[in-house]
């Protein structure tokens, strides 16, 4: 099989996203210009920046993953609750963080509770988003396995596919860390801009060109769709509130998941994650900001939902001509009709959009986990006249590290995937983000919601609490079991973040604000005003 042409589109993506990173560089004069583009960004480049940062590499593959396996629309549920926290967070988070002027999100737990509590929540975020991003990363190097076994013409070793994997995650990094440690949130936001198009070129493709080889087109596709479509209500077969209650919980695509779990999910990865909230402070004020981080929950059915078409057309496509050569795992379904199917060129177009959704939600989480990082720890401890030459300094060597830990977690990622390769992915990569956001959302409620409840020393207690109660009820390493529990209740995954969010409420609540602090945040509150 000739890729020549295919090497050839990658080369030319790669050359372009470099190119227009690079260019930003000169821009960046102080440490608010690295960090959020002096206010300044346009609401649509905010908005392709939002969904670049959103739609990774998991996305890409593991929608499509849930449409082969599931034949259904179950997955896509999800959207409703994505746009109802969109507008939440657009009228509850962004005024609160344009008024008190942040950069880093968590500059407002400082003001609000005291140090401990905003060193101890963005030490959460820098973890978790250090963890989330690493083990998705490797999902790009799929397509890169995938093509390596149809040019040798036999299976891949696990540990064949392993050093393919590592080779994959340490060049993708790299290459993102380069223009993004050089370029800032400006060339985050522009490459984005570019990455997002290319997406939407690859669906455009794909779409009519998988449909347009199934015999019989749509009437054959609709043929092969099961119940239910769309929602899934977890009714249980068992009679009885608790088997639904338990069903419901456990259950991972459902109707409640949905509207509430996923609720929940997008107002902590969309309200108080420095990853996707930086982006939302581009923007040139808040109600642009809010518009972008609306509509960009409206775009996102039609594309998670376009991506899980993909899914369908695959298990119709491959019931008309079935193939003894096909991956058994349901994640490189998708990989394997781009490289065996697609022609010349259009299989580098598709790949470059692989590829675009994860440098795209890599340099998004490279420029966030930076700024947290520096603003937090770092740049108080600089003298208060150094130049804003070493404060982006800062930034810039801040973005090389995360990327070396970001390629760590990717490389243990790999060795775990290429050994275990029935895992699946999106329970994987949300699943991490639900151990320890819950606690996040839960304290900036506290901090957003109320004006005397919550104490700096306590709200550790608090956040420990929610990721204790998440880690025990979601049975990692099999804790009910050691705890000789008889019958294991695992929550699913759409849900941690639910209960992480309810217990640190809860828990901080128990607690009083001191009035000293009360009357320092109503200080800034009017100097901010």
């Amino acid at each position: 099989m000739n890729f020549t042409w295919d090497i050839l589109v990658l080369l030319l993506y790669f050359a372009l996203i470099l190119g227009i990173g690079l260019a930003q560089s000169r821009k960046n004069k102080s440490v608010e210009s690295y960090a959020l583009g002096d206010r300044e960004m346009a609401w649509w480049a905010v908005l392709a920046s939002i969904i670049a940062a959103e739609i990774s590499a998991a996305t890409f593959l593991g929608a499509p993953e849930t449409g082969f396996l599931k034949q259904n629309w179950s997955y896509a549920q999800f959207a409703i609750g994505t746009v109802l926290a969109r507008i939440i967070v657009s009228f509850l988070f962004i005024p609160v963080f344009y008024k008190h002027n942040v950069v880093s999100l968590y500059e407002f737990l400082g003001t609000r509770f005291g140090p401990l509590t905003r060193k101890f929540a963005s030490v959460t975020f820098l973890v978790t988003r250090v963890l989330a991003m690493g083990t998705r990363l490797y999902v790009s190097a799929i397509i890169i396995v995938l093509a390596y076994a149809l040019w040798t013409g036999a299976p891949v070793a696990a540990d064949t596919k392993f050093w393919l994997y590592t080779g994959a995650v340490v060049l993708v990094t790299l290459m993102t860390a380069i223009y993004t440690s050089v370029g800032g949130i400006r060339a985050v936001i522009w490459t984005d801009f570019i990455q997002v198009a290319v997406l939407l070129a690859a669906l455009a493709f794909t779409i009519p060109y998988l449909l347009g080889r199934i015999p019989g087109g749509m009437e054959a596709v609709g043929q092969v769709i099961k119940d239910p479509v769309f929602f899934d209500f977890a009714k249980p077969k068992d009679p009885g509130v608790w088997p639904w209650i338990k069903n419901v919980l456990t259950t991972e695509y459902t109707i409640w998941a949905a509207i509430i779990g996923s609720t929940f999910v997008t107002m902590a990865t969309h309200g108080i994650d420095q990853d996707t909230v930086q982006r939302m402070l581009t923007a040139k004020n808040r109600r642009q900001s809010a518009f972008a981080t609306i509509l960009s929950g409206i775009v996102d059915l039609p594309i998670v939902s376009a991506f899980i078409f993909i899914g369908v057309l695959l298990f119709a496509y491959y019931k008309a001509h079935p193939d003894s050569g096909m991956p058994a795992e349901g994640r490189e379904v998708f990989p394997y009709f781009i490289m065996k199917e697609m022609p010349a060129g259009m299989r580098g177009l598709v790949t470059a959009g692989i590829l675009a959704t994860a440098m795209g939600s890599l340099s998004t989480a490279l420029n966030a986990l930076a700024t947290s990082f520096s603003r937090d720890f770092i740049l108080p401890r600089l003298p208060a006249d150094a130049p804003e030459s070493q404060r982006i300094s800062v930034m810039r060597w801040s973005t090389v590290l995360f990327a070396v830990l970001i390629i760590i977690v990717g490389v243990g990622t790999a060795y775990y995937m290429a050994h275990h390769p029935k895992a699946a992915i999106i329970p994987l990569v949300l699943g991490i983000l639900g151990f320890t956001f819950g606690s996040l959302l839960g304290i900036f409620l506290v901090a957003v919601l109320t004006k005397s409840r919550g104490r700096d020393e306590t709200n550790l207690l608090a956040m420990s609490c929610g990721i204790l109660a998440v880690l025990f009820l979601s049975n990692p390493f099999g804790i009910q079991q050691i705890l000789r529990i008889p019958e294991p209740f695992v929550l699913s995954f759409p849900w941690r973040i639910t209960l992480g969010t309810l217990v640190t409420v809860i828990v901080a609540c128990l607690f009083k604000t001191p009035l000293s602090r009360r009357i320092e945040m109503m200080n800034a509150k009017t100097v901010a005003e």
